[in-house]
């Protein structure tokens, strides 16, 4: 067990309680508890796992976009922070590897006329996305011909492509696939058109303590903690990301 050395806590954990920013815009990494108790989901586990091997108290911080936790984390506000890897949000925070890979995909209405998620990259294309979302960093790298509309909240964003009558709304194939079926005339992309990485995060200047991270990182991983976690989240679809050596660098 990847045990922490001299100086982790003191450097991770600066205020003596850890502090973790969980993300409710993601379910298949968090969920609220139904009777207003902690979060529930792998991230709050792998969170719980690392207070307690840091014997330290855990304190959790809810946003409900991930934009806003990096905020958050800029400000110093947070300690650890679970997030999709993206360069752009590596300006502000160190990352471990990856511990699961999900899928961005795209909702259109059940009689639209696209089949996959290339088709959607066409001249008049409206696609609603969660403002900072991993999916609206990278979509606004990739397209070439659709444009984006933003809405506050990843939730948000099948909202505003309802309400406007957008073309698509993109995000994690789960709540998606949730969404078109308890709703008649949608439904989801066959298909990715990334894959996103979602990492252990804490704010830069905390490089020691982010190498610390990725090896509980990986030990979760192996062990089966992540997929069993997953699992008893209801998330058992989601991907266990592949053993990793290095944690990401920008």
């Amino acid at each position: 067990m990847t045990a922490p050395g001299a100086g982790i806590a003191a450097e991770l954990v600066p205020t003596g309680t850890l502090r973790v920013g969980i993300n409710f815009g993601n379910p298949v990494l968090a969920q609220k508890d139904p009777e207003g108790g902690p979060p529930r989901g792998v991230s709050a586990d792998l969170a719980r796992e690392v207070a307690r091997r840091l014997g330290v108290g855990i304190r959790f911080v809810t946003f409900d976009a991930a934009a806003k936790v990096v905020e958050a984390a800029a400000r110093n506000e947070i300690d650890l922070l679970f997030l999709a890897v993206d360069p752009v949000r590596g300006r502000e925070v160190l990352y471990t590897a990856p511990y699961v890979v999900i899928e961005g995909t795209y909702l259109v209405g059940q009689g639209a006329p696209y089949h996959d998620v290339a088709a959607l990259d066409a001249p008049g294309v409206r696609i609603a996305v969660g403002k900072g979302a991993a999916y609206d960093l990278y979509l606004s790298r990739a397209l070439r011909h659709a444009t984006l509309a933003r809405a506050e909240t990843s939730s948000g964003a099948v909202d505003l492509f309802v309400r406007e009558g957008l073309e698509a709304a993109a995000g994690v194939r789960q709540p998606l696939e949730a969404y078109a079926a308890a709703h008649p005339g949608y439904r989801v992309i066959p298909g990715r058109f990334t894959a996103i990485e979602q990492a252990v995060a804490t704010p830069r200047g905390r490089e020691v303590a982010r190498a610390w991270l990725h090896g509980v990182v990986e030990e979760a991983k192996a062990s089966g903690f992540v997929r069993d976690s997953l699992a008893a989240s209801g998330q058992s679809a989601a991907t266990v990301a592949e053993p990793a050596k290095e944690f990401p660098v920008f």
